[in-house]
């Protein structure tokens, strides 16, 4: 398939070749990376300080020299044919390496870019402890998790969640029956290298379903050309007696690439600060990644592939307290495999990016009451399973396959960069359970879109428009009269949305960005037609097939000031949502469960994220950070929006020393005071959330044993053991605590 999409002309290839020095006192630095995004090639300098990047296509690219301890230094370069020469001196920096943005299509570093993005990764995360993907985006400012327990749960960006925040990996949108309260993220952060929020409508980039923003996962990048590398990652948390490894193998030769991680993890029931066990919280994870890659001078395709199994317990009670890890009465068995393509061709003054992606998702729920007799077989092709007396099968049995695509053309006029899209989606929603929730459907999008990066001396401009079609179809389910009937449905959508941005260099050390944009979301077939019980939630949720689409339209506005010593920043934004769609209940009880109806409103968001952080020259090591985040949520008849999060103030101190001598290897300690505020504004089937403080501790670096470098973690959270509930605990109405003390250690072992 690779080499089928390899062009048959030959073509010239150009170099860029130079040397990277220190600014201060001109001698060569060793390991600095230089790296052209667009392209993903790149090298490292050597002893002197010199690098070559080969086998480049003629064009105007950005390339990007990183090193930890300087400041990131990005250009544009003109590639002529033949070798080209790019030298620089970096400038000492005591801030993080800038990393290039990669979930907006113009491949600029944070501090160009017109929208606003955060970026963390993935081994920052595991710094901080968190035993889950969710749990650990959930300490980004802006982004919180709606959980069930600590194996369930999804993420909420100002205020925004569920079908109103898309999540991407490997390049494609993530579908897994998102619309679900107890229906978690879904991805292991093996193989994943970091993770970027837009906060805000991204329908401009990605169509229906980005209105409250997007979680963009990006995977682990291939080796550079003719290198081979591996690695053994060991996880432990002592809360849940949880474990876990993956270990992952990479190669490439000069045009192939290779890599493939595995992972498992097991976890047993959480422990409240109190020391109840929290039954059925038990979870337990497999998940591979792999990929392949052919890169030519104007050419380059890619291919990955994952599958992730889970066998999550959703709890429900207190009862019983073991370290069992095998899940009770009710648990979810999760089979997701994603099959992706993105395939790049170069021309001079122009390129053309196609992304495809395929993802199966089979999700079983299994219940009490619902039993198998011996020797019965599932009646569907492809689930011919036989059950053994007695053993439950599963009451809620749903297969989603996806199929979408996203084409891109960039032609290169002068100062401007513009993109060309062609985006759209195939789903199909098949039922084999004993129950349907939802009914068999067809959902359809298609989008296409136009945007522009316009570079002036010390501004950016950004502006595009988009349209977009959706289809629902659903089969009818059920019976005529039966109280979980399920009619059919044939709805479309349609939506034009714009976005404009504007970013200027107020003084060399102010910035300033400015963000207007509109997005929508159609209902999704949870809203328009669900009928029946969702034991997660434990409440039964009844659609409505005359719900509109959403319309939303946000203001972000950004102000951020740097030196050497200090960094402030404040981000505030309204957000004005029509015919918002929210969940009501009517006061009747089907089977003792209540009952929820769909329902619209409009509606309106506000807030924002503010801090800063102080890295006092000369004393680079020492490092306070804060950050304050809040958010408000208010229907149009003055009532408060449901999970809305509570506000957050976050401070933490950091020491950093370098460990080995020779190298740029740091170690660190960090001490944490998480403060959560009361949570009072809430709807009016909520109840309120009294504050708490949760403080955390953790040190890390890396060590040499044997000739051998380790990086070794231990993070320690919630120390006092404090009993507490999260607002946006999916347990808060059985009055079941959150994890109390936890204690994390990571090991990891390079090959």
């Amino acid at each position: 398939m690779l080499l089928a999409l390899t062009p048959l002309y030959i073509v010239a290839q150009s170099t860029v070749t130079g040397n990277i020095t220190d600014s201060e006192n001109g001698q060569p630095l060793e390991q600095v990376s230089v790296y052209i995004p667009q392209l993903e090639k790149g090298a490292v300098t050597d002893t002197n300080g010199s690098y070559t990047i080969a086998g480049l296509p003629e064009g105007s690219y950005k390339l990007v020299v990183a090193y930890l301890g300087y400041e990131t230094h990005s250009t544009t370069l003109q590639i002529h044919s033949g070798t080209n020469t790019f030298n620089y001196a970096m400038v000492a920096s005591a801030i993080e390496i800038d990393e290039v943005v990669l979930s907006t299509p113009f491949h600029k570093l944070q501090r160009e870019n017109v929208m606003k993005v955060e970026q963390k990764s993935i081994a920052e995360i595991k710094s901080e402890g968190a035993i889950t993907l969710a749990e650990g985006i959930a300490t980004i400012p802006g982004v919180t998790s709606v959980s069930t327990g600590v194996g369930i749960g999804k993420p909420v960006i100002r205020g925004l969640s569920f079908n109103r925040v898309l999540v991407y990996t490997q390049g494609v949108r993530l579908e897994n029956q998102q619309f679900g309260g107890e229906h978690g993220l879904g991805i292991n952060d093996a193989g994943i290298s970091s993770v970027e929020v837009i906060k805000g409508p991204a329908s401009l980039l990605y169509g229906s379903d980005a209105l409250g923003g997007v979680l963009y996962l990006n995977p682990e990048s291939f080796e550079l050309p003719n290198q081979t590398s591996g690695d053994i990652n060991l996880n432990y948390f002592t809360n849940t007696l949880g474990y876990g490894a993956n270990a992952g193998f990479k190669t490439s030769g000069n045009k192939f690439k290779f890599l493939v991680r595995g992972a498992y993890a097991s976890n047993a029931d959480y422990e409240t600060g109190d020391g109840t066990g929290v039954t059925n919280s038990r979870f337990n994870e497999a998940d591979i990644k792999t990929g392949v890659a052919y890169q030519a001078t104007k050419f380059k395709t890619e291919l990955r592939y994952n599958y992730n199994e889970s066998n999550l317990g959703i709890p429900e009670e207190i009862g019983v307290q073991n370290n069992e890890r095998d899940p009770l009465l009710p648990n979810q068995e999760i089979a997701t495999h994603i099959l992706s393509s993105k395939t790049n061709f170069f021309f001079r003054k122009s390129s053309l990016e196609a992304t495809f992606g395929y993802i199966f998702n089979d999700r079983k729920e299994f219940e009490e009451h619902h039993e198998h007799e011996e020797g019965e077989e599932h009646e569907e092709e492809g689930h011919e399973e036989e059950h053994e007396e007695g053993e439950e099968g599963p009451s809620l049995d749903m297969d989603l396959s996806t199929f979408n695509y996203n084409i891109q053309f960039n032609p290169q006029w002068g100062s401007m960069t513009t993109i060309f899209g062609v985006q759209g989606m195939h789903q199909k929603n098949e039922n084999f359970g004993e129950e349907v929730l939802i009914p068999n459907a067809i959902t359809n999008d298609f989008g296409v879109l136009a945007t522009s990066h316009i570079h002036f001396n010390k501004s950016d401009l950004q502006l595009g428009v988009r349209y977009d079609l959706r289809s629902i179809n659903g089969e009818e389910s059920g019976i005529v009269g039966d109280e979980e009937y399920i009619p059919s449905l044939d709805k479309n959508f349609n939506s034009f949305n714009a976005a404009v941005g504007y970013r200027a260099d107020l003084t060399d050390n102010i910035l300033f960005r400015l963000n207007l944009a509109t997005g929508f979301r159609a209902p999704n077939l949870s809203e328009l037609t669900s009928n029946g019980l969702h034991s997660g939630a434990n409440r039964v949720e009844i659609g409505n097939p005359d719900l509109d689409s959403e319309q939303n339209v946000q203001v972000d506005l950004a102000l951020e000031y740097g030196n050497q010593h200090i960094e402030v920043y404040a981000n505030a934004f309204y957000n004005s949502v029509s015919n918002y769609i929210y969940l009501q209940p009517t006061g009747d009880f089907r089977d003792d469960n209540p009952i929820y109806v769909f329902q619209q409103q409009n509606a309106k968001l506000y807030g924002g994220e503010f801090g800063f952080h102080l890295h006092p020259h000369p004393l680079d090591w020492l490092h306070f950070e804060s950050s304050f985040d809040m958010v408000f949520g208010e229907l149009e008849d003055k009532t408060d929006l449901p999970l809305i999060p509570a506000n957050r103030w976050n401070n933490t101190l950091r020491v950093e020393w370098n460990t080995i001598k020779g190298t740029k290897s740091k170690s660190y300690a960090f001490a944490t005071l998480q403060s959560v505020f009361d949570q009072n504004k809430v709807a009016t089937f909520e109840a309120t959330t009294p504050g708490y403080s949760l403080f955390n501790m953790g040190i890390g670096g890396e060590l040499k044993i044997f000739n051998q470098l380790v990086g070794y973690k231990v993070s320690g959270n919630n120390l006092f053991d404090k009993t507490y509930i999260s607002h946006l605990s999916r347990l808060k109405t059985d009055g079941i605590a959150n994890m109390g003390r936890n204690i994390a250690f990571n090991l990891s072992i390079g090959l």
